[in-house]
């Protein structure tokens, strides 16, 4: 959909462009909340959706992010396994429609995987990694951008592993 990009995709746009990634956000009139209809929206594999979930430590409440591919569901404690070292060894909890919103800085259903108001320790599902773009969430349950997975792996700092 051409036009101007609502205020959260925009933010996310020129976080790209500050970055050095001129990739252009995309803002469709259908939702892109979840990962199958993001790829239907878009018209690639479910497993191109490249969607960020956000966890918290259970006892110091820290931001977790997790970049997984749309068509593997996330495992709470093989993702806390594999983090034990950056977390402290604490149990992930789902984050709340707050804890979201705060750390974030968006609402769920359009969370980005970059510009998070509290940098998330991040891992980043390897399973990305086997596709020459994804599309990632851009601010808003309806905006995406496509990028090449090793590009957003290097802008979370995120590190590779399991997510299942």
């Amino acid at each position: 959909m051409a036009g101007p990009l609502s205020p959260s995709a925009q933010m996310i746009q020129n976080l790209l462009n500050d970055l050095g990634h001129p990739i252009h956000v995309l803002e469709f009139a259908a939702t892109t909340r979840t990962a199958a209809e993001a790829a239907a929206v878009i018209g690639c594999d479910v497993a191109q959706i490249a969607k960020s979930i956000l966890f918290r430590t259970r006892d110091s409440a820290r931001p977790v992010l997790v970049v997984a591919s749309g068509s593997n569901r996330v495992n709470e404690a093989a993702v806390a396994r594999h983090l034990a070292g950056r977390i402290g060894g604490e149990r992930l909890l789902k984050a709340e429609a707050d804890f979201v919103r705060s750390h974030a800085g968006y609402a769920i259903g359009g969370v980005p995987p970059i510009g998070h108001l509290v940098p998330p320790v991040t891992l980043f599902d390897r399973d990305l990694l086997d596709f020459d773009t994804v599309w990632a969430a851009a601010g808003t349950p309806n905006s995406v951008f496509p990028i090449a997975p090793s590009i957003l792996l290097g802008l979370t700092g995120g590190q590779t592993g399991p997510v299942t």
